[in-house]
């Protein structure tokens, strides 16, 4: 159409773990409640999660496996890679991740900060609907944008066990 919608999922939970706290030896494994999409328009919303798309009733998670961290490039970006899978359809993806850095709050706890990027083509998994827009075009784009800014905090063991910051509003966007 003529604008992007934006849409959110409520509720997802993430287990990140890392050796170094450069993060390039983080394990993330990553799942989104596929019923918790917000779009701020609930029929929207339903459909979505109709058949068309998710299909909440057969699949109700989203779930994302790291497979590697790369090195920051020129522009401070590291390349994250791994296995996202939606609607039963697994394909290996690359996001882009800027890191924010490190801080302690105010009440000692280490935090991390990052903005993770990327794009994906919804057919792939098989998220197809569409319709024809009376003047030219289709409604819906095949190029979906993920952003999220994650704030992670250091859960005090060892090997730098990280847990989702669960002060902040969770929020992983299309």
């Amino acid at each position: 159409m003529i604008s992007h919608v934006k849409g959110s999922f409520k509720i997802f939970d993430a287990d990140i773990v890392t050796h170094d706290k450069d993060f390039a030896t983080a394990e993330i494994n990553l799942w989104v409640d596929v019923s918790s999409i917000s779009t701020g328009d609930k029929k929207r919303d339903e459909h979505l999660q109709s058949a068309d798309f998710f299909d909440v009733k057969e699949h109700k998670q989203i779930v994302f496996t790291s497979d590697r961290m790369g090195g920051a490039g020129s522009d401070g970006i590291h390349e994250l890679w791994g296995n996202l899978t939606m609607k039963g359809i697994t394909k290996n993806i690359k996001l882009e991740v800027e890191f924010g850095g490190m801080v302690k709050d105010p009440w000692g706890n280490e935090k991390a900060g990052f903005s993770v990027s990327g794009m994906l083509k919804r057919s792939e998994w098989g998220l197809n609907w569409n319709t024809a827009i009376e003047s030219g075009g289709m409604m819906v784009s095949d190029d979906i944008e993920i952003q999220c800014e994650v704030e992670l905090t250091n859960a005090g063991k060892k090997e730098m066990q990280i847990e989702l910051d669960h002060a902040m509003p969770k929020r992983a966007s299309l």
